[in-house]
């Protein structure tokens, strides 16, 4: 795999009593690997091929969420890098059907991310909009970035993972607070599955075949969706 192989050596020095960071990686691992979708969480637009408005869906304390970011700027950079971990697909996601993207870091494995370089704001909101919640506060890293895990909630997303760092930035991602076997796995749609695949392959320099070989055996995937299938997603784009 290409990329840059983050450490899991916790990035304490230079964050512990440094205050919160001004600026994070955000590393993408599901369908924001892909910058149109991504430019969805930060405007608040609707993605191509969801077949639910994310505005139209209630969080749990039933409130309407909010959409887009406080900062609609596009990310300063963006790198191709490879997360400590494995990428698994579970649950029923509401805006897409089929499994959604997780994370699990705990799991010997590597899992190719696209990490974008944000301010803490941006970050801050696009994780509260994955988790349901309404964007427009801070979130405190501290945790996170001192212990590598954060646990705001026990739904989809509450969990924040910090793996490393990358030129002295902290590299944070969301998740659930749960292991990969620990949940049955559902197998991605192919709309969501194609945005996964458009974003990977641009970060890492694939090729289709190699980005259908990853993708076609993470758990939840395996068994359903061959390499053949995944690279046919991919034609045309």
């Amino acid at each position: 795999m290409s990329g840059n192989n983050i450490s899991v050596e916790r990035p304490r020095s230079g964050t512990e009593g440094a205050g919160p960071p001004e600026s994070v990686w955000y590393a993408a691992y599901g369908s924001n690997a892909d910058p149109d979708r991504l430019c969805c969480y930060l405007t608040g637009d609707t993605p191509d091929g969801a077949v639910a408005t994310p505005g139209t869906i209630s969080s749990d304390s039933g409130r309407q969420p909010v959409r887009g970011c406080r900062d609609r700027t596009p990310p300063a950079r963006s790198i191709g890098i490879v997360l400590p971990g494995v990428l698994y697909f579970a649950t029923e996601s509401a805006i897409w059907t089929g499994g959604r993207a997780f994370y699990d870091p705990a799991t010997p494995a590597e899992t190719p991310a696209r990490a974008y370089l944000l301010t803490r704001g941006q970050f801050s909101d696009i994780a509260t909009q994955e988790m349901y919640r309404p964007p427009g506060t801070d979130l405190d890293l501290t945790e996170a970035l001192r212990t590598g895990r954060s646990r705001i909630g026990p739904g989809r997303y509450e969990t924040l993972v910090c793996p490393g760092s990358h030129e002295g930035v902290p590299i944070v991602t969301c998740t659930a607070d749960r292991r990969w076997r620990d949940v049955p796995g559902n197998p991605p749609a192919p709309a969501y599955l194609r945005r996964i695949a458009i974003g990977l392959r641009a970060a890492h320099r694939w090729s289709d075949s190699e980005t259908a070989a990853y993708l076609a055996t993470r758990p939840g995937a395996a068994g359903h969706w061959t390499p053949r299938m995944v690279a046919e997603l991919l034609r045309d784009y």
